[in-house]
């Protein structure tokens, strides 16, 4: 039987799952929610970073990205961000959609999967 690695687990979920070599993080959101969406995908994409790197792996080995905005009107903000914070010929499968979230000051989640 293969093993599986989570992090960061509670009752609801685990901020990271590993199994194969393959990384799966949760929906990351900002934590300071005073920020706009700028700031706020800013601090996300810097979280995704992190999880990744305490995970084995980086940004060049994304494989798929789902993005949740709650106003799809801040897309083009978003990736004025995600553009340049990817790889140059690294970009994952993406979906972006707009979302109502969990609470109404989060702007931005983003939830990826990477292989290591």
């Amino acid at each position: 039987m293969s093993k599986i690695t989570r992090q960061g687990t509670n009752k609801i979920l685990s901020t990271s799952v590993e199994y194969h070599n393959f990384v799966y993080l949760a929906g990351i959101t900002a934590d300071d929610l005073s920020k706009d969406i700028k700031g706020q995908t800013a601090e996300v994409l810097a979280k995704i970073d992190a999880a990744l790197e305490s995970n084995g792996t980086d940004k060049t080995r994304l494989l798929t990205a789902t993005i949740w905005v709650k106003h799809i009107a801040d897309r083009a903000a978003m990736n004025e961000l995600w553009t340049p914070w990817l790889p140059e010929g690294a970009a994952p499968a993406r979906a972006c959609v707009e979302a109502n979230m969990a609470d109404p000051r989060h702007l931005v989640e983003i939830m990826v999967t990477a292989c290591r």
